[in-house]
């Protein structure tokens, strides 16, 4: 037999592996992700939700604090970061923890996590003492400075470690 006269054809490779459809492996992996992503969204737009209060109030403090340097009027600004810090701290605490406190154990309340005594040893003394003193008490500046940055500090701190 002549080889020229046999049906012989060439060799075929098979096609290629596709990518489509997935293997029900691929779906598992894409769904674990997905619930991943959701998860971590989740816990963003919570705390983001928890600190609104927070940025809030520091935005309010910085605001106060530029009206205060063109009035000069020290007793409006205590007069006001007061009642700022206090409406803070009820979005943060129970109010029954915190709506009632006045004085010195306010003041004590406001000294828990922080990392020394800023307002009954410190410079955030004032926030009891200034709401009640008359408009015409003369203030110093630097006194100012450091009862805002007292304040600062506690609005920035979490309150029972939270974050």
């Amino acid at each position: 037999m002549n080889p020229e006269e046999l049906p012989l054809r060439d060799l075929h490779l098979p096609d290629a592996v596709g990518l489509w459809p997935l293997a029900p492996g691929w779906w598992l992996l894409i769904a674990l992700v997905l619930l991943g992503l959701a998860f971590l969204y989740r816990a963003f737009r919570n705390q983001r939700r928890q600190s609104a209060a927070r940025r809030f109030a520091l935005k309010r403090l910085e605001a106060l604090s530029a009206e205060y340097a063109t009035s000069g009027d020290a007793i409006a600004l205590g007069a006001e970061v007061s009642e700022l810090v206090r409406r803070t701290m009820l979005a943060y605490a129970p109010r029954a923890d915190v709506a009632g406190l006045t004085g010195e154990a306010w003041l004590e309340w406001l000294d828990r996590d922080l990392d020394r005594s800023h307002f009954v040893e410190g410079d955030g003394r004032p926030l009891i003492e200034w709401p009640y003193r008359s408009r015409d008490t003369e203030v110093d500046r630097s006194d100012v400075a450091a009862f805002v940055d007292a304040v600062r500090l506690r609005l920035e701190t979490p309150v029972g470690g939270e974050a």
